[in-house]
């Protein structure tokens, strides 16, 4: 289970740096990638596309752990996200699904999001 915290967190080291070299080595060819307000993408060529993509208009700030849950084939991950994207900065809270075939490799991966501030409605 180690091994597969450490190819999340070489995964989100890889935004923070802008370094698409790493993701040949964590995702599965026929990776499929949710992203939390809908994006869906298909295979390893079309992630990197995304990827450079995306780092051309914007740069992740923060991209942190909390905790790892694992289960079978699965591991669910709880983190902070903040970016700046074309020169608007936004973070939230967010939880990822991840699938891992028998290699560690990321093969399905679903995003969920927690909007940042939280609040306590009643006070």
């Amino acid at each position: 289970m180690i091994e597969r915290e450490q190819v999340i967190e070489k995964y989100f080291q890889s935004w923070i740096h802008k370094n698409n070299s790493i993701l040949s080595q964590i995702f599965d060819l026929n990776i499929t990638y949710t992203e939390c307000y809908g994006p869906e993408y298909h295979g390893l060529a079309t992630i990197t596309k995304w990827f450079d993509d995306w780092n051309i208009r914007g740069t992740v700030l923060s991209w942190k752990t909390k905790q790892f849950i694992h289960q079978g084939s699965m591991t669910a991950v709880e983190w902070y996200f903040e970016c700046e994207f074309e020169s608007e900065v936004g973070a939230f809270d967010g939880v990822s699904l991840i699938e891992f075939n028998t290699e560690n490799l990321m093969v399905n991966v679903k995003e969920f999001q927690s909007k940042t501030p939280h609040y306590y409605p009643y006070a």
